[in-house]
């Protein structure tokens, strides 16, 4: 059976509910997951208009409900009532209609159940409160149950629009426009207009808009879109060039050789899309509970309501309808998810204030679930466990030093190359003046060149080494690198001594990361990975058993994090890759990794007490409202049961946010600051 990649659903691949999209077909359990996935934007937005009518109209009727004394309170109760119940509520029926198409119980058909049967009971007593010996109505339970629930979902999809928009953000690396080159001479065209075989002008400072072969020129480019590593690549011709990236500081001219949906950053764009997607098949921890619950709880009111009318029948007792009535609503009251969905959303919300106070910015709550499992934690290299940016890490004199870093800091702060960088912040913090630097000439793979007092001054690079010349006469020789976060190897080393495996996976070289992996006692390390390739690692460790968190900061990473099981990002890492986490780790600290996953554990283990509360709270209630208890107290008790079944409901519930409250106590015992 297909699964429904909105709610998560089973269905079958019979049903006329399926969309073809991007030459895979996705199958729905109802119209309402087909149009949420076809038109997310406009759903959200029917989501919201339904839940500010939810609230509008809740709380008065939870006000009314207690302080309003008046004969006509039943009638004004259920005005208010009638746009919660058949406008917000709607979507609920989709999902219970889907759910009993599917011959599977799922939340939707516990709530529709539950308010339904609360709503109706409700209008009988208003219109004719004869009919039944009870007076009390269920309006403000039956509007809240859909209130409260309404509420988390639309949570839900503020983070799903979130991960889509990240996708969406990559697109917006592509220009508008290129520049056609054809003949020696150049014009621009727009970007829809480029087709295979096209040959493109580059300059300085544009990003590459299709994926090519350099024909002409050399350049370096910043390729961390795809690699993760900021360290410039130099391209000459015949080289390959890729969509997305940026091209530093060399003109070149591209033949065309993929470009749109072809192109590396539409292939990232999807991928992005197809791992959040496949997320969303996770189901949720009611919808589990419910697929159970949901048949014992209707077995339970029918067979109850069905053996009270057909016993009291026979004894010839003429409100036999009546009682066999309330004994079903009251079975379905009291069986009634207030409490239970209530368990997970308070719950999750009193451990994100915790965590968010341990400097971790838990973003997609659901993700709770999946952190308590993991036993496999994959770091990304440059800018994860070092730092994001190169520094030097000495620098050797071989002349006057006012002299060296004044003529460095005077040459590289015309240039881009991040080595360029690194040395202008070094310098800034020495002692130093700035001189004019003439015919000033940055060349692809070679550096920065100039001229000095009549003489020629140059900076060259090779590798993580920098040389100043000046006249062909070393000056200075400089170290460039990125550095090992101080918080590392604790992280490292506290997630390795509770049992958790740790790799790294990164697009850096075999010799920077095997040195890495050395400094911090790694043995599982992958490089030169591109980015579908680390979500290819993720996916193949999870066929191995393993629940997946990944821990990255750039671009590259992010198709690795929505394949993960929990996506983590640093605070200083791109804002596509911010967007697309579950988590992000304020002041980049590593130590946060393993306190999350045990946040994670602690938050799910008090997620599952209170489920579990509730379960057995409404289990246990259930045989009193099905007549277990009339032998005592004879059929009278049906004439005050409904209410009690009410007030258990909100004793369950209550019950449920006071266990949750524990929870702060129990995080900050476990984890270490």
């Amino acid at each position: 059976m297909a699964i429904d990649p909105v709610c998560g659903m089973y269905v079958s691949e019979d049903t006329d509910l399926y969309l073809d999209k991007d030459g895979t077909r996705y199958y729905f359990c109802s119209t309402g997951c087909l149009e949420k996935f076809r038109e997310p934007e406009r759903e959200e937005k029917s989501l919201k208009i339904r839940l500010i009518i939810a609230w509008s109209f809740s709380i008065p009727i939870l006000i009314l409900n207690y302080a309003l004394v008046s004969p006509y309170r039943n009638y004004i109760l259920l005005l208010l009532a009638l746009p919660v119940q058949f406008y917000s509520g709607l979507g609920f029926y989709h999902g219970a209609y889907g759910a009993i198409k599917n011959r599977s119980g799922n939340m939707d058909l516990l709530i529709t159940l539950g308010t339904l049967t609360a709503f109706i009971f409700s209008l009988f007593i208003t219109f004719d409160g004869n009919v039944f010996p009870v007076k009390y109505t269920y309006y403000d339970a039956s509007v809240f149950i859909i209130t409260l629930i309404l509420t988390g979902g639309y949570i839900e999809s503020l983070t799903k629009r979130a991960a889509n928009s990240s996708a969406h953000r990559l697109l917006e690396l592509i220009p508008e426009s290129v520049h056609m080159y054809s003949n020696g001479n150049v014009h621009d065209v727009a970007y829809e207009n480029i087709k295979t075989g096209d040959a493109i002008l580059i300059r300085p400072g544009e990003n590459i808009a299709v994926d090519g072969t350099i024909i002409k020129g050399t350049t370096e480019v910043d390729e961390s879109m795809i690699t993760g590593e900021q360290m410039p690549v130099l391209k000459h011709e015949n080289d390959n060039v890729y969509s997305g990236t940026k091209n530093i500081n060399g003109s070149i001219i591209v033949k065309v050789n993929a470009v749109g949906p072809n192109s590396t950053v539409n292939k990232l764009y999807s991928l992005i899309q197809m791992a959040a997607m496949g997320r969303a098949k996770i189901q949720r921890i009611a919808d589990v509970f419910s697929s159970y619950f949901v048949p014992v709880v209707i077995s339970a009111a029918l067979g109850s309501s069905i053996f009270w009318f057909i016993y009291l029948n026979h004894e010839g007792d003429p409100i036999s309808l009546i009682i066999s009535v309330l004994v079903f609503v009251s079975v379905i009251v009291i069986a009634c998810p207030c409490a239970i969905g209530l368990a997970a959303p308070i719950t999750l919300l009193i451990s994100s204030n915790e965590s968010l106070e341990n400097g971790i910015i838990i973003k997609n709550s659901s993700s709770m679930d999946r952190l308590s499992h993991i036993n496999m934690v994959i770091f990304d290299k440059t800018g994860t466990l070092t730092n994001n940016s190169p520094n030097v890490s000495y620098m050797r004199y071989y002349g006057d030093k006012m002299l060296v870093n004044s003529m460095l800091i005077s040459i590289e702060q015309a240039s881009n190359h991040p080595a360029a960088r690194a040395i202008v912040n070094y310098i800034k913090e020495l002692p130093h003046d700035t001189y004019t630097i003439n015919d000033i000439k940055e060349i692809p793979g070679f550096g920065i060149k100039g001229a000095f007092n009549g003489r020629e001054i140059s900076v060259t690079r090779d590798g993580n080494f920098t040389v100043l010349n000046y006249n062909n006469e070393k000056l200075a020789e400089i170290k460039i690198e990125y550095k090992l976060r101080d918080s590392a190897k604790i992280a490292v080393k506290k997630l390795i001594k509770n049992g958790i495996d740790v790799a790294i996976v990164t697009g850096d070289s075999k010799e920077n990361t095997v040195n890495i992996a050395h400094d911090l006692d790694i043995n599982k390390y992958y490089y030169n990975i591109k980015p579908d390739q680390k979500a290819e690692i993720v996916k193949k460790m999870q066929r191995d058993g393993k629940y997946v968190m990944f821990v990255g900061d750039g671009i590259n990473d992010t198709i690795a994090m929505e394949a993960a099981d929990v996506g983590v990002s640093m605070s200083s890492g791109s804002d596509i890759t911010k967007e697309n986490g579950d988590i992000i780790l304020l002041k980049d600290d590593l130590k946060n990794v393993y306190n999350m996953i045990i946040i994670g554990r602690k938050t799910i283990k008090k997620v599952r007490q209170n489920i579990g509360w509730a379960i057995g709270y409404n289990s246990a209630l259930i045989p009193v409202a099905a007549g277990i208890l009339v032998p005592l107290f004879g059929l009278s008790i049906y004439f005050v049961l409904p209410i009690l079944a009410a007030l258990a409901m909100g004793m369950s519930s209550t019950t449920v946010v006071l266990n949750s409250l524990r929870i702060k106590k129990s995080i900050r015992r476990s984890i270490s600051l």
